[in-house]
């Protein structure tokens, strides 16, 4: 009887690591489709300029490792937050056509983005003077 209850307790457990690993693998693949791995890469893509070229390849690669790394992290994070079914209809989303369409402007979003934000810090500026007392 414990073999039993044993083995049907290893069967629960395998069902749910693979509940987990799928999950995890839809959870990555949003990731990918809504841009945001795509976001992770060009905030990165400048760090290599700072680095001298004789190190670059690898600082590249380990740059890249840390990456995967962070996208596991983000996935966890992501999984606290959405059920399965949720991330599967955010998958389904991203690859209708709309969803294609606003992860394909991810980048220019990213570009204009970081201008909208540059202006208001300037704008920020000439507020935050206002109010501060000498």
């Amino acid at each position: 009887m414990k073999k039993i209850i044993l083995a049907f307790a290893m069967v629960l457990v395998c069902q749910f690591t693979f509940a987990q690993d799928a999950f995890k693998v839809d959870t990555k693949k949003y990731m990918e489709l809504s841009g945001q791995l795509k976001t992770f890469e060009m905030l990165t893509k400048e760090l290599s300029t700072n680095v001298e070229e004789g190190k670059r390849a690898d600082f590249e690669k380990e740059l890249k490792a840390s990456m995967l790394v962070l996208v596991d992290k983000m996935a966890d994070m992501y999984m606290t937050e959405f059920t399965h079914d949720d991330v599967k209809k955010l998958i389904a989303f991203y690859e209708s056509p709309i969803g294609m369409k606003l992860s394909s402007k991810s980048e220019v979003l990213f570009d204009k983005g970081q201008k909208v934000g540059e202006e208001w810090a300037v704008g920020l500026q000439g507020l935050m003077m206002k109010y501060m007392t000498e």
